[in-house]
């Protein structure tokens, strides 16, 4: 468990569950006590627990690989809320998310706002949820380079939901991810613009590394 922003306000905590140590995020607005839940990698007594000091509000998905809907059974049946995720992720998901979001929507969270952002890439649907100077980005971008893609089609797109999406996002926005440690944004333009000076391989996807491939 880690405490990535908390004051007045906002409270985000990280949890790293499941067994591919996959993050799942609990936002809190401060003034009513409202949260949401991003993700649902595994262990849902512990979110549940977590959760127990708030008003839980939705479920959000940044996307549909099992490492980070492996709990969601349990967490439907028992904490009863809506689960929203992107219509293009939503096929493998039962029942169906009870709420389909699009790029651009707007999640209420008490006094906080937690803006959708569609970056398709690693999956079709995949989504990022940007709340105060904050991003969880789930498996779309990482320290050092973007989420794992399986064709160069795929490739392309993320790097567009990159540099289209997310770099007009403030410099020191933080972004946390689906797995590992948080980067800032800065640091990520900085070295995209290192790889984006260099020739590739127009069949290049899988994992890349802005400053080594």
């Amino acid at each position: 468990m880690t405490i990535v922003a908390e004051d007045d306000t906002i409270r985000i905590e990280k949890l790293e569950l499941g067994p591919f140590g996959t993050n799942a995020y609990i936002i809190a607005c401060r003034e009513t006590g409202d949260s949401v839940l991003i993700d649902a990698p595994g262990e849902a007594s512990v979110i549940i627990g977590k959760l127990e000091n708030t008003t839980p509000r939705y479920i959000l998905l940044t996307h549909n690989h099992m490492d980070h809907i492996d709990a969601l059974p349990q967490l439907r049946t028992q904490l009863r809320i809506p689960l929203a995720a992107h219509a293009a992720d939503a096929g493998v998901l039962t029942p169906p998310p009870e709420i389909l979001l699009s790029d651009g929507d707007v999640v209420a969270l008490g006094r906080l706002e937690v803006a959708v952002l569609h970056t398709p890439g690693h999956t079709p649907g995949s989504l990022c949820f940007g709340v105060a100077r904050f991003l969880i980005s789930g498996d779309t971008i990482f320290p050092g380079g973007p989420g794992r893609t399986n064709s160069s089609a795929d490739f392309r797109k993320i790097i567009k939901s990159i540099t289209e999406r997310i770099f007009l996002l403030p410099d020191d926005t933080q972004i946390h991810p689906g797995h590992g440690k948080p980067t800032v944004l800065r640091r990520e333009k900085e070295e995209f613009a290192v790889f984006a000076s260099r020739p590739h391989d127009s069949q290049l996807c899988g994992d890349v590394l802005w400053l080594s491939s």
